[in-house]
């Protein structure tokens, strides 16, 4: 592909002397730690607490789905100082709706100046190409999201005629004292996660969040892979209940060490909670849970954390509340029609 350059037109950029920005595409791994850097460098402003490290992002970027970096990002560059980026994917969930996605970075020093909507426009030019080579027979929208501590970019989105459609929730459960009692279900019973168990609990996982909000079974496929490779795949931590030969619910457990030196605390997460639908409504996502406590708590960690749907149709914000909870944060889903 020919690489693509444009001028970012900012009446805004006061100085005449300065720099014009220009928006180039990705020219490989080389351009990993300077993204990384925009990604680090705009964390504080956004009051987003986040770890990602080179190897990180190398990973991710080698596991992309539905996205070709070389076509599907732009860089925003000042004096050859990367500042920014976007990248552009889609997904197309099982109920035959199509999301359009596009990111943005920018540094916080560029702000105001025009560039982070010269990306948003970008992105939104790319994501139409790609659909235009897409059946049309399903509605198809444009998509982002943001925490709504990054009020730069949710401003921008919604200036552009974003909508806010769906919401979801970082909770914590400050201490692990005072766990709640709650045996599992008659019949069940939970095993060591053994490396042949892993395809089985990860299918009943797949089966279980069928019913979640924009649910898509080919990027959960493909996302799967890139899990294992993960910082977050750590199965000897998981919390899975058999009954007899079939995975009835579990809790993927991990602990990020690094995260937890950088803020200073010790968190476990309780993620990838799941049950299937023959055994929900009998406690056992409250089991789990309090065994995950149990466990996190014997290994010297002091917290918990999760991130959830807020409109859940399964009661999941209710049973987290219940195991002692609370929303420390909020991010929110746009849309807007592609047309």
């Amino acid at each position: 592909m020919t690489a693509t350059i444009y001028t970012v037109s900012t009446a805004q950029h006061a100085v005449r002397s300065a720099p014009r920005p220009v928006l180039r595409n990705y020219r490989g791994e080389i351009d990993l730690p300077a993204m990384l850097a925009v990604v680090l460098g705009s964390k504080e402003i956004d009051h987003l607490e986040r770890t990602d490290t080179l190897e990180e992002i190398t990973r991710n970027y080698q596991h992309l789905v539905n996205s070709d970096p070389y076509q599907d990002v732009l860089l925003a560059e000042v004096a050859d100082q990367v500042v920014g980026y976007t990248r552009v994917w889609w997904e197309q969930e099982d109920s035959g709706l199509t999301n359009y996605f596009h990111i943005n970075f920018l540094l916080p020093e560029w702000r105001g100046n025009g560039i982070r909507r010269s990306l948003l426009q970008a992105a939104e030019h790319r994501l139409r190409q790609i659909a235009a080579g897409h059946a049309s027979d399903g509605p198809r929208f444009l998509a982002s999201f943001c925490a709504d501590t990054e009020t730069h970019l949710e401003s921008l989105l919604i200036e552009v005629g974003y909508e806010p459609i769906r919401h979801a929730l970082n909770m914590v459960r400050p201490d692990l004292d005072n766990i709640p009692d709650w045996p599992l279900p008659e019949g069940l019973e939970v095993r060591p996660v053994q490396p042949e168990h892993i395809p089985a609990i990860l299918d009943a996982a797949k089966e279980a969040f069928r019913d979640h909000w924009g649910f898509s079974s080919s990027a959960w496929d493909q996302d799967t892979e890139g899990f294992k490779e993960s910082k977050e795949f750590q199965p000897h931590l998981w919390q899975v209940a058999w009954d007899g030969d079939q995975v009835a619910g579990q809790v993927d457990n991990f602990i990020h060490e690094q995260e937890n030196q950088e803020y200073n605390r010790k968190r476990g997460y309780t993620e990838g909670i799941s049950v299937g639908r023959p055994w929900r409504r009998r406690g056992l996502a409250h089991a789990l849970i309090a065994r995950s406590f149990h466990m996190l708590k014997e290994m010297g960690m002091t917290e918990a954390a999760l991130g959830c749907d807020a409109e859940n149709l399964s009661g999941a914000v209710r049973v987290y509340t219940d195991m002692g909870f609370r929303t420390v944060k909020r991010y929110t889903n746009y849309r807007k029609p592609l047309s």
